[in-house]
């Protein structure tokens, strides 16, 4: 009678361990599917996604050091320049930090294979076009570097409006969109801005 009961014990004991073992399993597994789906979804991406950030990436970087150019002539720079490049800065730093991310998390290089292509037509400033910039007075620089900025917004926004209707990924069209917005706006900006210098 006592081997019985004892053998029934363990007969229960097994089974909930078993069930609780399943139960486990299917939590664990379930939570793995369901995280991996968001990753997946999260990664969907295609060619024009891709194209998007590998040429973005190299643009934002040189709006940013044309920005850090202007800002290092001081106080002789027109103020209302200045905050504009503190503002392009602020803006395109971390989208510079999310496209590296991106491209990153998708497994391919930060530059497309044939490098240089298509920037003679994304408004990208020349290595001449920087030595200007640089090496113009803090006055002259103002209105260069509104000149220059025109441009390179101008190419932005075709690259990101190229984005905004081919592209695949969720976050990096939103990210497109965002560009044609604020920069669009930013050209019209400074236009005024040289039209009353």
């Amino acid at each position: 009678m006592h081997t019985t009961t004892t053998r029934s014990y363990a007969i229960a004991a097994a089974l909930a361990l078993g069930l609780s073992l399943a139960s486990c399993s299917t939590s664990t597994s379930g939570s793995r599917a369901a995280s991996s789906s968001s990753t997946s979804a999260a990664s969907r991406h295609n060619e024009q996604d891709v194209m998007f950030a590998q040429m973005m990436l190299p643009h934002h970087e040189q709006a940013v050091e044309m920005s850090d150019v202007l800002l290092a002539k001081g106080s002789g720079v027109d103020p209302d320049v200045a905050a504009l490049a503190e503002q392009i800065t602020a803006e395109q730093s971390p989208e510079i930090n999310q496209l590296s991310t991106w491209l990153q998390g998708w497994g391919e290089p930060t530059e497309p294979e044939h490098s240089g292509a298509g920037h003679s037509t994304s408004g990208m400033m020349s290595d001449s076009d920087m030595d200007d910039l640089d090496q113009a007075s803090a006055d002259d620089a103002g209105k260069l570097y509104l000149e220059q900025m025109v441009q390179h917004h101008k190419g932005a926004v075709d690259m990101a409006k190229a984005e905004a209707e081919k592209g695949k990924n969720v976050d990096a069209v939103a990210m497109a969109k965002s560009i044609v917005s604020s920069q669009t706006e930013q050209i019209t900006q400074m236009q005024d801005m040289l039209g009353s210098r």
